[in-house]
Parts: C-alpha cells; structure tokens; sequence
C-alpha cells in the first residue's frame, strides 16, 4: 500500500470538519478560514485543560500520556492525541523505560455531548490507526469524553468505521490536491457552524452571492 511524504500530510483533526461538511473542510484547510463561536471557544478551552505534552501519570495498571503526537502515513494523517492511556496487558507492546507490556487506548476530548453520526468517532478512529502503525499493534477500542454530559462513550473500531476513515481521509487528499472548495449545501446543521457567515450557505449553484446579498438587503429595508 502506498504511503504519504511528509509534505503530504493533512491534519488529522479535519476528518471530522470532513465528515460533518465537505465545504467547512475546504474553507478551514484549503482556504485557511476560521471563525470563532461558542462551540469551538468551549471546545478549544476544554483541549487546552488536557494539553500537556510533558504530563504521563502512573495509576496502577494505566499510564496517561497527554497531547501525543500521533502519524499515519498510511492515511496521510498526522497531528495530536488528547489522551492516550496505556493499559498494561500481555497483548500490548513494550515502552521506553517501562517494565511489562502496555494497550495503546486512545481518549478524545469533546465540548458538547454524543453525536447523532459517527463524525466524532471517525476522528478518534483515524487516532487508533495512527497509533497502530507508530506501534505496530492492534487498538479495538477508545473513549470519547464529553465535557457537556462529563461522561465517556466507548467507541469500538470495526471494520465499518476503520474503512469510514480511510475512503475519508482519500477523499481529503484528492480535494486537497485539486485545491477543491465544495459549493454550499443548505442543512439544520449551518445554524451551529462557526462559518456560517463566511460560508454563505443560502447561496447555491441557482442562487448567486449577489443575489443573496440584494435579497437580504431588500429584507432589511
């Protein structure tokens, strides 16, 4: 199977900007727009909690490692783990310094609650891959905490979610490399993206972005 150069990698994070809007994506990654809203401020305000990337704590059979740096060239992905805990199993693999063998188990962190989709599971899902191919192992399974419920979802990797991530993340490649910002799609879902206003999803292909403009100001008037 081929693999990724370095300066053919995307952000891993994106793979759920990916999953939830293909145009997000694009504005965010290819066009590298961002705005601030109270989802992404809370979001970005619970990693910062966790980002230590200094931090392992022992808690008897679990080592806990914050912020670690995760790749797949497989995927093409790179970027950083919230929390990877380290269990201690005779299926796991050895680590620097540490006695025995250990279970890679990675931890996402998220601001609100459980999603109706798999968008955060694919982003933790693409981690587990990573952390397979840094240490040549096998990762079935993770944790999504939610900062809004305080609790954890267990996410099982199978073979559905492991091929989600992959055909997500070819995707990503190919708009990436053809410098692709996908057309706005009007959905229930605009009315909580940070890129509404940049994103202008009333207008379409039928729909201009002069005529947007001209039929809001007439509804101003």
């Amino acid at each position: 199977m081929s693999t990724y150069s370095d300066d053919g990698l995307l952000m891993l994070s994106g793979i759920q900007h990916f999953f939830f809007c293909r145009r997000q994506w694009a504005l965010i990654h290819i066009e590298q727009q961002w705005q601030e809203n109270i989802l992404t401020f809370g979001g970005r305000e619970l990693h910062e909690r966790v980002d230590d990337p200094f931090f392992t704590e022992a808690r008897g059979t679990v080592l806990v490692t914050r912020s670690l740096p995760i790749i797949s060239r497989r995927l093409g992905l790179y970027g950083v783990a919230d929390v990877v805990e380290f269990h201690k199993s005779e299926e796991g693999v050895k680590l620097k310094e540490r006695k025995g063998l250990w279970q890679p188990h990675p931890v996402e962190y998220k601001y609100g609650e459980p999603k109706i989709d798999e968008r955060d599971m694919v982003q933790l899902c693409a981690q587990a891959l990573c952390l397979e191919e840094m240490f040549n192992t096998s990762v079935m399974e993770g944790d999504i905490f939610y900062g809004r419920t305080r609790r954890r979802q267990r996410v099982e990797f199978d073979e559905d979610l492991r091929q989600m991530v992959m055909e997500l993340s070819v995707e990503m490649h190919r708009l990436f490399e053809e410098g692709i910002t996908p057309l706005p799609e009007h959905t229930r879902a605009c009315r909580s993206c940070s890129l509404v206003d940049i994103c202008i999803p009333h207008t379409s292909k039928k729909r201009s972005v002069r005529r947007y403009l001209n039929d809001a100001l007439r509804e101003m008037k």
